[in-house]
C-alpha cells in the first residue's frame, strides 16, 4: 500500500521488490555486471529522485537505462513525456508492456529508443531534462555525450557511483578534481544532491550511489573549439602530479611552447592541472590556437 500524500503523483503505484523480481523472471533476466544493471526496488527512493530532479509538468525527460521501468513510472507521473534509451533488447521489449499495465493513461507519452546511449545523436522528442540511474562504468562518458549532442537538455539528475558523483561535482583544488569535473563544467554547474544506500537495489551493489544535479549554462565565450579545450584538459591530467609545463609538453610540442602558452594565458607554468577552472583551460587553448593563426 502507498502512504497518503497530497501530491497525486506521489500516490500512484510504483514497482516494488516483488514486482521487479516478477518482471525479471517473466522475461528471463538476471541483472548483469557487464551492463551495470542494478534495479531500484524501493518506491520511496524513486519518489526522492523524481522530487530532487525538479521536473516541470511540461517537460520531456530523457532516461538512460530504464531497465524494468521503476524510475520510468515515477518520471511519467511528473513529466509531460519520457524518452527512454535502453541498450538491452529483452528489457526494451518488456518496458512498453509495463508502462501500459501500470500507467495506461501515459502510454502515448512514452517513447522507447533501443540503442547504446553513447551512440544516440537523435531522439523522437527533444528532451529538456536528463534523469537516469546510470551504469557505473559508463556514467561520465554518457553524461558528457548527451550534454554535447542534446543542447535542449537544460537540467538533470543522475544517479552514479558515489565516488563518481563526487568527481563530477568537485571544484578546483580538490584531490578528486579531474577530467570529469572540468569537462562537465564546460556544459553546466554540477552539484552533489545526495547519497543513496545499497539496499534499495537488486542486486545490491557493494558501494553507495550518489546523486548529481546539474543546470546547463552557455559554454565559455571563446574562439577555441570544445575539442581544442578538451585536449588541454586531457593532457593536463594524464600526468596530474607533473607541473603544467611538463604535463602539456606533448600537447604543445615542447615544454618551452607549453610554458609560452601558459604564460600567455596568465597561468603559472609550475602549477598543476587540479588548481585550474574551465576558464583557465580555455585561455590555454586560445594561446595555442590564436584566432589569426
Amino acid at each position: 500500500m502507498t502512504e497518503p500524500n497530497s501530491d497525486p503523483a506521489a500516490v500512484a503505484p510504483l514497482l516494488g521488490a516483488t514486482d521487479i523480481r516478477r518482471l525479471a523472471e517473466e522475461i528471463g533476466v538476471r541483472p548483469t555486471k557487464t551492463l551495470g544493471q542494478n534495479f531500484v526496488i524501493d518506491g520511496n527512493t524513486i519518489r526522492r529522485i523524481v522530487s530532487a530532479a525538479n521536473i516541470d509538468a511540461g517537460e520531456t525527460v530523457l532516461e538512460v537505462g530504464p531497465g524494468l521501468g521503476s524510475l520510468t513510472l515515477g518520471l511519467l507521473d511528473a513529466a509531460k513525456s519520457v524518452v527512454a534509451v535502453e541498450i538491452d533488447p529483452v528489457l526494451a521489449r518488456k518496458l512498453p508492456e509495463t508502462v501500459r499495465a501500470w500507467r495506461p493513461h501515459a502510454e502515448e507519452n512514452f517513447h522507447l529508443v533501443l540503442s547504446d546511449a553513447m551512440k544516440v545523436t537523435e531522439l523522437p522528442v527533444p528532451p529538456t531534462a536528463l534523469v537516469a540511474n546510470l551504469p557505473y562504468n559508463v556514467a561520465v562518458p554518457v553524461v558528457l555525450h548527451l550534454l554535447q549532442h542534446f543542447p535542449s537538455l537544460q537540467h538533470g539528475l543522475v544517479m552514479v557511483q558515489d565516488e563518481v558523483a563526487d568527481r563530477l561535482a568537485a571544484t578546483p583544488g580538490s584531490k578528486i578534481y579531474g577530467v570529469p569535473s572540468v569537462k562537465a563544467a564546460w556544459y553546466g554547474h554540477m552539484r552533489k544532491a545526495g547519497v543513496i544506500g545499497m539496499n534499495v537495489f537488486w542486486p545490491a551493489p557493494k558501494i553507495h550511489s550518489g546523486l548529481v544535479a546539474f543546470t546547463r549554462h552557455d559554454p565559455p565565450q571563446t574562439h577555441a573549439t570544445r575539442e581544442q579545450v578538451f585536449a588541454v584538459i586531457d593532457a593536463a591530467f594524464a600526468q596530474r602530479r607533473k607541473t603544467l609545463r611538463a604535463a602539456l609538453a606533448g600537447w604543445a610540442g615542447s615544454a618551452a611552447e607549453a610554458e609560452r602558452c601558459l604564460v600567455a594565458a596568465g597561468v603559472d607554468p609550475t602549477a598543476r592541472g587540479e588548481v585550474l577552472d574551465i576558464s583557465a583551460y580555455v585561455k590555454i587553448a586560445e594561446a595555442r590556437h590564436p584566432v589569426d593563426a
